[in-house]
């Protein structure tokens, strides 16, 4: 093989880190959490609590103020559905996809939701207003089908208030 045929070798792209306003929301985070027993799980709540999301450049400062290695919390992070890894939309729709909501009628809430919102589960509508997430019990099985909106628990809801939901989050955006 001549020396012509060999390609440089390119280097990847380096992780901008954290920016400030996350980094002091991770810092906060550690701050709080730090001391807990098993303070992985509740550090890990608290910075999607603050942010939206656990963003890349996080992980090597938790790794650090935890002793552990950047793979056991990625593993962590990628594990649970909880956590995005990405900013969500202005809003979150999480439609609950247990047994009971889909007896009770969920399939057609998650067809309308795709339909209307021209997405999949765990992505986030062009415009940035939605982003649907699958969530495996909500709790509120008495009153199937559940969904979440922005934190806030709706029991019982039919096609019909689904979509006037949507359309008032239109209306909103």
């Amino acid at each position: 093989m001549s020396s012509a045929s060999l390609k440089p070798a390119t280097m990847p792209l380096q992780d901008p880190g954290p920016t400030p306003a996350e980094r002091a929301a991770v810092q906060a985070a550690i701050d709080a959490c730090r001391a807990l027993p098993g303070a992985l799980l509740p550090l890990l709540h608290a910075v999607q609590d603050a942010l939206g999301y656990v963003p890349a450049g996080a992980l090597p400062l938790i790794a650090h103020a935890l002793n552990l290695s950047r793979a056991e919390i990625h593993g962590v992070v990628s594990f649970y559905p909880h956590f995005r890894s990405a900013p969500p939309g202005r809003h979150v729709l999480q439609l609950c996809r247990a047994e009971s909501c889909q007896a009770m009628g969920a399939g057609a809430l998650e067809t309308l939701a795709r339909q209307r919102l021209g997405i999949d589960y765990d992505a986030t509508s062009t415009d940035g207003a939605v982003t649907l997430e699958p969530v495996y019990c909500l709790g509120n099985c008495a009153l199937s089908p559940a969904l979440l909106l922005d934190g806030e628990l709706l029991g019982r809801v039919t096609p019909q208030r689904l979509s006037e939901l949507l359309d008032a989050l239109e209306t909103a955006s």
